[in-house]
C-alpha cells in the first residue's frame, strides 16, 4: 500500500486533483481511447465470428488491429493518470479490480489469437477456423465486460 500512497503523491496526481479542467481532458482522452479500442475490436470480432460478412478480412483486420492498438495505448496512458488520482481507493474497488482482470484477460486473448496457427490464414482471406471464431467470441465478451466493469467503478 505504501507504493500506492507514493503514486498518489506524485506531482501529476496532485495536479489532476487540483485541476478539474485537466482531469476532464484526461478523462475525455481515456474515453476516446476506449472508443478507438472497442470501436475497432468489436467489428473485427463480429467479422471473425461470421456475424458480419461484408468486407475482406485481409483488408479490415490489419487496419482495425492498428486502430485498437492505438486506442489501447491511449487507454493505458490515461488510465494510469486517472488511477494515480486515488490509487488506494481504486485498488480496493472490486469493480476496478474486475476491470483490470478483464483487461489482462483481453490482452492474453489477443496474444493467443495473434500467435495461433490459424490467425495468419484467416488474415490472408483463407478459412476462418473454429479456434479463431471462439477466440473472437471470447474477445467480444471480455471487452464488453471490461466496459461494464469500468462503468461500475463509480457505483461501488
Amino acid at each position: 500500500m505504501a507504493w500506492l500512497e507514493w503514486l498518489g503523491s506524485l506531482p501529476h496526481a496532485a495536479l489532476l486533483r487540483r485541476s478539474a479542467t485537466l482531469y476532464l481532458l484526461v478523462n475525455a482522452a481515456h474515453i476516446t481511447g476506449i472508443g478507438l479500442l472497442i470501436g475497432a475490436i468489436l467489428p473485427l470480432d463480429l467479422r471473425l465470428m461470421g456475424v458480419l460478412r461484408e468486407g475482406p478480412i485481409n483488408v479490415l483486420a490489419p487496419f482495425l488491429v492498428r486502430v485498437a492498438a492505438t486506442g489501447l495505448a491511449l487507454v493505458v496512458l490515461t488510465g494510469f493518470l486517472l488511477f494515480s488520482v486515488k490509487p488506494v481507493e481504486y485498488a480496493e474497488n472490486p469493480a476496478f479490480l474486475t476491470k483490470m482482470g478483464l483487461l489482462a484477460a483481453g490482452l492474453v486473448n489477443v496474444l493467443v489469437q495473434h500467435r495461433g496457427a490459424s490467425w495468419r490464414p484467416a488474415l490472408i482471406g483463407g478459412d476462418i477456423s473454429v479456434s479463431v471464431r471462439l477466440l473472437a467470441a471470447a474477445s467480444f465478451a471480455i471487452w464488453i465486460g471490461a466496459i461494464v466493469a469500468g462503468r461500475w467503478i463509480g457505483f461501488v
